[in-house]
């Protein structure tokens, strides 16, 4: 079985790019747990950037989907939504579901690309990570995911067969 870990970037100084000292210890602090990783993507802000650094991993891609999903999308999701909701705006179609489909696609070849029992980092943003966990995994009991991540939560998706097949909310206690 393979993993894709999506993280929210860590705290950030706003309204500004980049983390915050808060931000830099909550990112140590998660990433002394975590890994190994074969592939570490962010998204091309420098907050996750900066993210997957201080968790102590080399960032391999940046990725300017995981970066915004513009107006289109904010108007129909807006931020923050509880996973539950994220799901319900990505049934609807429109903007948001086209939106969360590509980051579905771009989580499938990473998953791809992945060699058996292997894992890999996505680390991008509110929102973001959010919709492209509900899109990899349409009908999970997205409820029980409970609401939007937090600074460096996120989810891990298990891909088996050629298919995402279940998944792990990752909380944070501070």
């Amino acid at each position: 079985m393979k993993s894709i870990e999506i993280r929210r970037h860590s705290i950030r100084k706003k309204p500004g790019d980049h983390l915050s000292q808060e931000g830099v210890t909550l990112a140590r602090l998660v990433g002394q747990n975590l890994g190994p990783f074969d592939r570490v993507i962010t998204s091309t802000l420098p907050r996750a950037f900066e993210t997957a650094i201080a968790m102590g991993f080399a960032v391999d891609e940046q990725v300017e989907l995981m970066s915004t999903y513009g107006r289109d999308v904010e108007r129909e999701a807006p931020w923050p939504l509880s996973l539950a909701a994220y799901a319900e705006v990505v049934r609807n179609g429109g903007a948001a579901a086209r939106y969360a489909n590509e980051l579905a696609a771009f989580y499938t070849k990473l998953a791809n690309y992945l060699a058996d029992g292997r894992a890999a980092l996505a680390v991008n943003h509110g929102g973001v990570a959010e919709m492209g966990a509900v899109a990899c995994l349409p009908d999970a009991d997205h409820v029980k995911w409970g609401s939007h991540f937090e600074p460096c939560e996120g989810i891990r998706l298990f891909w088996e067969d050629g298919r995402f097949v279940d998944a792990e909310v990752l909380r944070v206690s501070t």
